[in-house]
């Protein structure tokens, strides 16, 4: 097993890339490195992996936001383009849904690609969005590594533990390579 080098300015863009390392380590490594610190985990990896191959700083690529107003939400009222997860759209939906309504990737994913739909049928999506989430069919966006990993683990290993899956993923996460479950990892549990 290769132990996972220190993230640092003499690593190449390969080797980084091929060990998993926290989004606070590569937030930390970005300030002492006067890279940006903004974007999501993929994007301060490509942005690591550039510096590290060509010394270079990447700005940090902006997105311009039209800001959408609207007035009262109806369930007749057509989804705006450009959605923006607002609080009076989370009190619309609190009040048609519930209490327990919260904005999850894969309904905010939802209403960014269907624009033109109604709020009603959005209520629809987030109501099958949560019964595919129970059944485990909801795709896991690839930057949660984590996620993706425990629920691997608890689809080939019925009867074990959060313990064992965390166990494993410790033990994944330190080899080189992907950090996909495999019946291998089992070794961390002996």
């Amino acid at each position: 097993m290769t132990e996972r080098p220190v993230l640092d300015k003499n690593l190449d863009s390969k080797t980084f890339r091929d060990f998993y390392y926290l989004k606070e380590e590569l937030v930390d490594f970005c300030r002492k490195n006067g890279l940006p610190v903004s974007g999501g985990k993929l994007q301060i990896t490509d942005r690591i992996a550039c510096f590290l191959d060509t010394g270079e700083i990447q700005a940090p690529s902006k997105v311009k936001r039209k800001v959408m107003t609207v007035s009262d939400i109806s369930e007749d009222t057509i989804i705006e383009v450009d959605f923006i997860c607002s609080e009076k759209h989370r009190a619309f939906f609190k009040e048609h849904i519930g209490s327990s309504f919260s904005f999850n990737v894969a309904f905010q994913k939802w209403l960014k690609n269907n624009a033109g739909k109604t709020y009603k049928e959005a209520i629809a999506a987030y109501d099958q969005i949560l019964e595919e989430k129970k059944k485990g069919k909801t795709q896991i966006d690839k930057q949660f590594e984590y996620n993706t990993y425990i629920r691997a683990f608890f689809a080939d290993n019925r009867g074990k533990t959060l313990e064992d899956a965390i166990k494993c993923w410790k033990y994944k996460k330190q080899l080189q390579g992907h950090n996909g479950y495999e019946q291998s990892d089992l070794v961390a549990l002996d």
